[in-house]
């Protein structure tokens, strides 16, 4: 493998790994109503994405995906202060998936998905985000399925995978 490609392997292997920790760091110390925009970009830099929310404030995805399993969404007010922080990737969010919701209405909803795959001979597409399991030996996946025709939500599902 040349230099090149082996120093990139090798940084995005380790970012794999810090990530988390980082995260475990700097969540903690992220306050709704004290901290800043300012201080959110310093210690998790900039979002993936940025939806904007009908009272101005904004909302600013960190995903996790696809190593991770996580996904925080942060709302920042018109004032530049943080108004709320949360971790998307959870039970409440996707009992709100309901057929007939938007790609976008997704996207908002959980973040960026690990993957999309399409099965053109099913007629749908799948988004896939890998979210916590309930064994430390499983990998488990939240997927929401698309109809290509309708272009909206169709069904979810979930699987689990063994480690290793």
């Amino acid at each position: 493998m040349p230099l090149a490609k082996w120093i990139s392997a090798a940084t995005a292997a380790i970012a794999t790994v810090l990530l988390p920790a980082c995260d475990a760091v700097n969540l903690p110390s992220i306050k709704p109503g004290i901290s800043t925009a300012d201080e959110v970009r310093q210690r998790l830099g900039q979002p993936g994405h940025e939806f904007g929310n009908p009272d101005g404030s904004v909302t600013w995805e960190y995903s996790r995906q696809p190593s991770g399993v996580h996904c925080y969404m942060i709302t920042i007010g018109r004032d530049q202060v943080v108004q709320k922080l949360e971790q998307v990737l959870n039970e409440a969010n996707y009992a709100r998936v309901r057929p007939g919701m938007s790609g976008d209405e997704i996207r908002r909803l959980f973040g960026m998905p690990a993957s999309k795959v399409v099965f053109d001979n099913l007629g749908e597409a799948v988004w896939e985000w890998r979210v916590e399991g309930m064994l430390p030996s499983e990998e488990s996946y939240f997927m929401v399925h698309f109809d290509l025709t309708r272009r909206t939500v169709s069904k979810t599902s979930r699987r689990v995978a063994m480690k290793g």
